[in-house]
């Protein structure tokens, strides 16, 4: 009976250290976090948004490939694609899902009600209907608004073009954020007595076309943060910029493309703001649901010089400060 005893106290401790091994081996194969990126297209302001993310989330120690695994998925600017990448990330079982532009954020948030998912790039979450306000989500959805002061760009279009007259509105006709900016620069269009005329494209098949259409109708062009236009800024300032015409863009990244000028937000620094709201529900057990959309402040003056020499645009001593 003893030796019966001893076999079974034997048998249970050997149980239990193997448990208890498999209980480590667990912990040690979940002790990487997965955070699930979807972007929905290619183009400078998104991939700045993209690396001031995992910069951010690198400067906080969460390192990827070290105590982090960042799964990237790129939807080349198809909504189909943003779907397909959002239900492989939901099916992952992420520990956390940045969604970056509006398009992106719907899918994802469409898939998943439990996983944190914060957003970059998007105008105003609330009329995404993917917060309940942006004040306070009220579900899994937070993260960073981009934006940007889009009164202020107008004005910056009649200060570089005083003799402007009538502007041409060029954005996606599907993409919300760009309907909320473009009723913004229209209040600030009116303010300041300018005509305006909608330009608007619902692929980039079209992009070449409609920017003809408003030569010789439009003394310039004013671009919002619009993913479609942003993609296919070297498009839009190959015409305008042949026939004269000034291209205000919504942010930095189209003055690569050649646009002429923007006053407007870093991206890369709203990734890293949008990674320490990751890091704060991470490793402080924060809610998306209480965590308001967050704002970039600080704006620039950004100019595309050699557009400025085609253009024979002459540069107020104002802005060059």
């Amino acid at each position: 009976m003893k030796t019966q005893i001893k076999k079974a106290t034997f048998a249970c401790v050997v149980a239990a250290v193997c448990l208890l091994a498999g209980t480590i081996g667990c912990k040690e194969k979940k002790g990487k976090i997965k955070i699930g990126i979807v972007q929905l297209v290619e183009h400078a302001a998104l991939d700045a948004a993209y690396h001031g993310f995992v910069d951010g989330l690198a400067e906080a120690g969460y390192v990827d490939g070290q105590n982090i695994v960042i799964d990237y998925e790129n939807a080349q600017g198809e909504q189909a694609n943003c779907v397909t990448i959002a239900q492989k990330l939901v099916n992952d079982r992420s520990d956390l899902i940045l969604a970056i532009a509006t398009s992106a954020a719907q899918a994802v948030a469409n898939l998943t009600n439990k996983i944190p998912v914060l957003v970059t790039a998007v105008t105003d979450p609330a009329s995404a209907k993917l917060v309940q306000s942006n004040e306070k989500p009220g579900t899994n959805v937070s993260g960073t608004s981009d934006l940007t002061p889009c009164a202020e760009q107008i004005n910056l279009l009649k200060t570089l073009v005083p003799h402007a007259k009538t502007v041409g509105i060029l954005y996606c006709s599907s993409e919300q954020n760009s309907i909320f900016q473009v009723d913004l620069a229209k209040a600030a269009c009116d303010k300041l007595g300018l005509a305006y005329i909608d330009a608007t494209v619902s692929n980039s098949n079209e992009l070449q076309q409609v920017v003809q259409s408003l030569v010789g109708k439009v003394d310039a062009i004013y671009a919002p943060t619009d993913n479609m236009i942003a993609a296919g800024m070297a498009t839009v300032a190959q015409v305008a910029n042949d026939n004269k015409i000034p291209v205000i863009a919504g942010e930095e990244g189209m003055l690569r493309g050649g646009a002429l000028a923007t006053y407007g937000i870093n991206y890369y620094e709203l990734g890293k703001q949008t990674a320490a709201m990751a890091v704060d529900i991470l490793a402080n057990g924060k809610n998306p649901a209480d965590m308001p959309i967050q704002y970039l402040e600080n704006c620039t003056f950004e100019v595309n010089e050699d557009t400025v020499a085609k253009l024979g645009i002459a540069i107020p001593e104002s802005l060059k400060n």
